[in-house]
């Protein structure tokens, strides 16, 4: 079996505050439905966000690092809150993997294949009806994406108000393929089959958060899962996505942005000034004005 490089050493503290955070008092133990309830609790109670790339605030992808950030309150992208989750459920007693990803936008769609623009988990030996192999795709990364791990077997699955679909993939010899809902916020994502190490993810964790044609450098996005309904900010612009249809607004008065990130998103943001909030606030209502004159333009 190829060494799991990304493991590491337990740090009880660091541990048991990551729990904390999740709603956990103490460790549970390594078994499916703790699984599930991790991973509902990481969806619902920690944001998908890139509001930190927006603050200018380096980031490593080393999953010691990403627990921290995360234990102080704020969110991440995949790389973050998958190495995280990994290396928590690493240390509870999981048969964890972790595996390169490539994601592919809607807008700025490019060529599928595990090019390493996503970290994805595979957690094995937990065998049930349905997954006979016990394998399971798990994936707090996706914004948009899972509330649930999915078995890792051919099949479509419904997680409302989505419905996804999990296939051998076309480009990547014995990978999977990960087709999201057409409403939903990118195409699809392809994953390899073979162990991952943290060096796999850093150069385009590199680019993504800082190039300026990376679609996380351009947008201040937040999204997070309460139960079957998904919110998520792009900008100033707010959506809501539910079973029984959509809603959306434009937040544009700051003190109802900042209160949205808060309560909506679970970031409130506590260890940012109030000249660091003035700084991302005028960057937000620049971003906005530039959007709608690019609207009036192409009419």
């Amino acid at each position: 079996m190829p060494q799991r490089t990304w493991r590491r050493p337990l740090d009880e503290g660091l541990r048991d505050a990551y729990l904390t955070r999740l709603g956990f008092p103490s460790p549970p133990p390594p078994t499916l439905d703790t699984l599930r309830a991790l991973h509902r609790a990481q969806i619902e109670g920690v944001p998908y966000e890139v509001v930190w790339i927006a603050l200018r605030e380096p980031r490593t992808v080393e999953p010691l690092d990403s627990m921290g950030y995360l234990v102080s309150g704020r969110g991440g992208y995949c790389y973050h809150l998958n190495g995280a989750l990994a290396v928590l459920l690493d240390w509870l007693g999981f048969d964890v993997h972790l595996r390169v990803g490539g994601a592919q936008g809607r807008n700025d769609p490019v060529a599928p294949g595990a090019t390493g623009t996503h970290m994805a988990i595979e957690v094995h030996g937990l065998p049930a009806p349905g997954c006979a192999g016990g394998r399971w795709f798990v994936d707090t990364g996706l914004g948009d994406g899972l509330r649930d791990p999915l078995p890792l077997v051919p099949g479509d699955h419904r997680a409302d108000p989505f419905r996804f679909r999990l296939r051998p993939s076309d480009v990547v010899p014995g990978g999977w393929r990960f087709d999201h809902d057409p409403r939903g916020a990118f195409a699809g994502m392809d994953f390899a089959p073979s162990e991952a190490s943290i060096a796999d993810f850093t150069d385009k964790h590199r680019e993504l958060s800082t190039a300026p044609d990376s679609g996380f450098v351009r947008t201040v996005t937040v999204a997070r899962r309460e139960g079957r309904v998904i919110h998520e900010l792009r900008g100033l612009a707010l959506q809501t996505v539910a079973p029984g249809g959509e809603d959306s607004s434009v937040l544009t008065a700051r003190a109802d942005y900042f209160a949205a990130l808060a309560d909506l998103f679970r970031l409130p943001l506590s260890d940012v000034d109030e000249s660091r909030r003035g700084v991302l606030w005028n960057r937000l209502r620049e971003d906005h004005e530039r959007y709608l004159l690019a609207q009036t333009g192409s009419q």
